[in-house]
């Protein structure tokens, strides 16, 4: 089994100032990776825990518009933090990696962008069921 960590990668997105507020662009294909599918927002209240779940498909873009949100992503090998605490950042993080997503500032709220419909059996829910299957599936990339 090798390790998929370097897969999840920041992007930073076009940030637009001007003197009445300020704009984030998110376009598929152009500064998100892939086609937009689908398209959720997730608020929960300080240090709440999220996700921990990995998909079996699907990928995710995650941008925090406010707040701020620790992302922890694992490969069953390795794990990396990534810290969401502006809104022109986004994190890729593609299929096969086990995510978590803590609430650290007041009032957060994290965008995900989907490659793919809602789909229940993509889920993997279950820590000990995502590391059977790492192994049984060997993702390499």
């Amino acid at each position: 089994m090798s390790s998929l960590i370097n897969t999840v990668k920041i992007i930073k997105l076009p940030h637009h100032f001007e003197d009445n507020g300020d704009l984030v662009v998110m376009e598929g294909l152009i500064n998100v990776p892939f086609d937009i599918a689908r398209v959720f927002v997730v608020r929960a209240p300080q240090n709440a825990v999220r996700g921990q779940h990995a998909h079996r498909a699907c990928a995710q873009f995650l941008t925090c518009p406010r707040g701020v949100i620790e992302v922890l992503c694992d490969d069953g090998l390795q794990t990396a933090t990534f810290l969401l605490d502006h809104p022109n950042i986004g994190l890729l993080v593609p299929p096969g990696i086990w995510s978590q997503q803590t609430y650290v500032g007041l009032e957060s709220a994290l965008t995900v962008l989907c490659d793919r419909h809602y789909e229940a059996e993509d889920y993997i829910r279950e820590y000990p069921e995502y590391l059977a299957y790492r192994h049984a599936h060997n993702l390499s990339k």
